[in-house]
């Protein structure tokens, strides 16, 4: 591609972020779309996209299906006291497994033992549980202990929100709560 052609500008940059945080419209063309609120065309909107990206500021576009409606309705934040010194090694290990979204090495505190989270997603509570099987064979001897924290209910689910706006959420944006 040749150089981009597309203003750098930080408001402007703002304004994607913020239009493109909840998810592009299911609508023809989404980068035309993109471009007419943006005041730009197509072209220079892709560019900047292709900018940021290069940049680090945004990793990637993508669907993002909505895993409870595909039938995966179990899940739970596993947590782990791993062996600092096996951490390098383990944490992604861990993080590479298939049945694994998010996968984070996080400090202990006072009375909470844990230094590695990952959260695993099933069909079914027999799922999730050989998952955490799973890791805990991966972890062998390295794993002084484990737990984990099973979701009972959605109160709130949403990507990160850089631009926060007072408008509640459309349909789209809504996750149905489970009991």
């Amino acid at each position: 591609m040749s150089a981009c052609t597309c203003p750098s500008d930080p408001e402007l940059t703002s304004r994607l972020i913020a239009l493109t945080q909840a998810g592009l419209p299911l609508v023809a063309d989404p980068w035309a779309w993109l471009a007419e609120r943006l005041g730009l065309s197509s072209e220079q909107t892709l560019a900047l996209l292709q900018r940021l990206q290069a940049a680090g500021t945004i990793r990637r576009i993508a669907a993002v299906p909505n895993h409870y409606r595909l039938g995966y309705r179990h899940n739970g934040m596993t947590v782990w006291d791993v062996d600092d010194d096996r951490m390098a090694e383990l944490g992604p290990l861990i993080g590479a497994q298939p049945f694994v979204s998010h996968c984070y090495r996080r400090p202990r505190r006072d009375g909470w033992r844990y230094n590695l989270f990952a959260m695993v997603h099933g069909r079914s509570a027999e799922d999730i549980h050989a998952d955490r099987e799973r890791i805990r064979q991966l972890l062998g001897s390295a794993c002084r202990a484990d737990d984990m924290l099973v979701s009972s209910r959605i109160l709130k689910k949403t990507g990160l929100r850089l631009a926060r706006t007072s408008r509640p959420a459309t349909p789209l944006e809504r996750t149905p709560c489970l009991e």
